[in-house]
């Protein structure tokens, strides 16, 4: 209980103390739901000034500071009563709703503001495009608030995302360019619970656009709030396994004053559904690979040991994996096994072994039993199968070696990174590298190539592109590229979305995946547009203000991550030269090739829903309704008065149309999506009923409008 609770308490104790002990029992009861886990304050919403918002009667507001003036504007909100004057020099009258004092100010000093639960209708309007990819769908870059375009997505993406990886402000306390990482100051006591309540608020979003079926959340982050973060992913996603990985990003360190050197990050992966890591051809800790050398080459093939070594090896772990396997004395083969022999019975009592064979039993080193890797009936499928090899005799021991071939094996086989060359004389697999094929794996928990260095795969690498502009600390693209591929390399159409977008990199890691493969993957890169603190003051005593085309020149969005895309797709970059340098390791060719990508650059729009619902913003909402139909193809961005056919969609303006708008959409091949627009319920049922099988109706703009009441608390 915080001693604000307890002195506000100790008042009511004062003047009613029946009615304090009972204040006191439902805190008592409330506190006692959560005994173990992440606790915080989830402290009152965050609240965000949308430059650029039209300002409208009965609008909260803050004001701006004078032009050339360097302090930030007010964090005081008044409600608008009312607007007069002439269009050029429109004046508010403001209300405090405290005090309830009253003021005016001009409309161009102030900024509208919205609390995380206003409702918040939002649209997109495009800001230019590259387009190298042919019929590939459209990458995406959404400037915004990404709880807004989180909020956004749950009418395009919801229960449709692949994998999200993000890599939010680290909390560092440090005052960071472009993402600020000190997202609460330093010295705030609440530090921890308002990041958490940030984080928290996001990732509930995130999680409904997830597939419940099989997706991934990655979230990269240091030692600051990781193990927060970890309880918080396990509160958020319950069910779902959530693994810690940790990257060597700086071998030389980063010093921190008395304490050791940082040299890494973590990345928590949230596994949803039934989603796991694919083996992958990417070595994450050369040297220690069973498969390949340090040097990439493979090593020859060797057997896995039958006989179980380490955690869950005794007899008492298995209830079905101590059995003998009977072995011909004198030709060294195995000719089949006895039964599982249940914890209890001593190995006396097991049936005798056929005339001229001996039973091994699995036997440790120091004479306690052990347990074989599989059950008898499955090691009888496996020897008939030539998944069994018995190896020499050990004068020592007496014993015979024996491996077996396990299911990544087959898999290896089945992918042609290994070959089998017929049986030997004992009936077992002759197994042999594939040539010139190495073998996949699955990676470790501890990453170390030095691919993953962030100095000279991520800043340096990063000035390939946009020479002389500074980002910090941005990621190596490889690390994030191979982090990728061991949940979407084998899906080839995966949405991948980072809502931390920063400078660009996991979309560039997807377009890499993309060349490697020929896919079709799309990414959604969500990302604001501010300034660094040392510009934001720069330029407020050059009297500019945010929304001035110089203030968005230099936001993140527009300065960073666009061009950055935009160098990566051309092979141009900033300075309107080739890109120099190569790009490295899994796919070595010259970063000026480019990439045969499309991309859309947007800006979220905040619209009026009365004008939505009387269907005169249509333009705005359009993009949303191409993204929700996966991005590829032409888009309708105008109106008509009966219906459009689209390549992946269809749009019916007027329900009198609705028979040749059927027809059509019958014709059309690809058509995904059908939006209906009508504000009756049973001629949108009988339209919807009629649409070809495979085909989704939506409702417009009441589905819209259901879906973008936003910032309620719903999340």
């Amino acid at each position: 209980m915080s001693n604000e609770l307890r002195a506000l308490l100790a008042r009511v104790d004062d003047s009613d103390p029946d009615t304090a002990k009972e204040l006191r029992r439902h805190i008592d009861a409330l506190q006692s739901r959560r005994q173990f886990g992440l606790n915080f304050e989830r402290h009152t919403p965050e609240s965000v000034a949308l430059t650029g918002r039209a300002i409208s009667v009965g609008d909260k507001v803050r004001f701006l500071p004078p032009r050339g003036e360097t302090e930030v504007e007010s964090k005081a909100n008044w409600i608008v009563t009312a607007i007069s004057g002439p269009k050029n020099k429109r004046v508010a009258r403001l209300l405090d709703p405290r005090s309830k004092d009253e003021t005016t100010r001009a409309l161009e000093d102030l900024v509208f503001v919205a609390d995380f639960r206003d409702p918040i209708y939002p649209g997109l309007v495009s800001t230019g495009k590259v387009e190298r990819g042919g019929d590939r769908p459209f990458h995406a870059v959404i400037n915004a608030e990404n709880y807004h375009a989180l909020e956004a997505m749950l009418f395009t993406h919801q229960g449709k995302v692949d994998c999200i990886y993000i890599d939010p402000p680290y909390n560092s306390g440090a005052k960071d360019w472009k993402y600020s990482n000190d997202y609460v100051d330093g010295d705030d006591s609440y530090r921890h619970s308002k990041w958490l309540a940030f984080m928290e608020r996001r990732l509930k979003l995130a999680r409904r656009l997830l597939n419940p079926n099989e997706s991934v959340l990655i979230l990269a982050i240091d030692e600051n709030e990781v193990h927060r973060v970890h309880l918080l992913l396990e509160q958020i996603f319950p069910g779902s396994k959530v693994q810690m990985v940790t990257v060597l990003i700086n071998p030389a360190g980063a010093s921190i004053i008395d304490q050791f050197s940082r040299v890494d990050e973590h990345l928590l992966f949230v596994h949803i559904g039934t989603a796991r890591p694919q083996r992958t051809l990417t070595d994450t800790t050369p040297g220690t690979s069973t498969f390949v050398t340090q040097d990439g080459e493979a090593k020859p093939f060797q057997w896995e040991s039958f006989q179980r070594s380490g955690g869950n090896s005794r007899r008492q772990d298995t209830k079905a994996k101590f059995f003998p396997v009977w072995i011909h004395e004198e030709t060294g083969t195995i000719v089949g096994c006895g039964d599982h022999l249940p914890e209890g019975m001593d190995r006396s009592e097991a049936p005798s072994p056929p005339e001229g064979c001996i039973a091994q039993w699995p036997i440790k080193r120091d004479g306690t039993e052990a347990c074989w890797q599989l059950s008898a009936p499955t090691f009888r499928q496996y020897l008939k199968a030539g998944r069994i090899k018995i190896g020499t005799r050990k004068k020592t021991t007496g014993r015979w070696g024996i491996g077996f071939v396990g299911k990544g094996v087959m898999a290896a086989i089945e992918a042609g990174e290994l070959v089998v060359d017929g049986r030997d004389e004992k009936g077992a697999m002759i197994i042999r590298n594939a040539e010139g094929r190495v073998r996949s794996q699955v990676g470790k928990t501890m990453w170390t190539n030095g691919s993953y260095s962030a100095t000279e795969h991520g800043s340096t690498l990063l000035r390939n592109f946009l020479p002389r502009r500074k980002f910090p600390f941005p990621k190596s693209l490889y690390a994030v590229e191979d982090a990728l591929r061991y949940y979407i390399g084998h899906k080839p159409a995966a949405v991948v979305l980072d809502f931390f977008s920063g400078s660009g990199t996991t979309s560039h890691a997807v377009m890499r995946l993309n060349r490697q493969d020929n896919g079709r993957r799309m990414a959604i890169a969500i990302t604001n547009n501010e300034v660094s603190p040392d510009e934001e003051a720069a330029l407020r005593k050059d009297g500019y203000r945010a929304g001035d085309p110089e203030w968005e020149a230099l936001g993140i969005c527009k300065y960073i991550t666009e061009p950055r895309l935009r160098a990566a797709v051309t092979g141009v970059n900033t300075d309107d030269k080739p890109v120099p340098g190569t790009y490295r390791f899994a796919d070595e060719c010259p970063m000026s090739e480019g990439f045969e990508e499309n991309v859309e650059f947007f800006t979220l729009t905040y619209e009026n829903p009365a004008l939505v619902e009387l269907d005169m913003a249509f333009d705005r909402i359009a993009p949303l309704l191409w993204m929700r139909a996966g991005s590829e193809g032409r888009r309708i961005d105008e109106r008509s008065d009966t219906f459009d056919v689209a390549d992946t969609y269809a749009v019916l303006f007027n329900v009198d149309a609705s028979r040749p708008f059927l027809a059509a959409v019958d014709k059309a091949e690809g058509v995904r999506v059908a939006y209906i627009v009508t504000d009756d319920e049973t001629q949108y049922q009988a339209v919807a009923g009629q649409l070809p099988d495979g085909v989704e109706s939506v409702r417009l703009y009441e589905s819209y409008l259901r879906t973008f009441q936003i910032n309620t608390g719903r999340a």
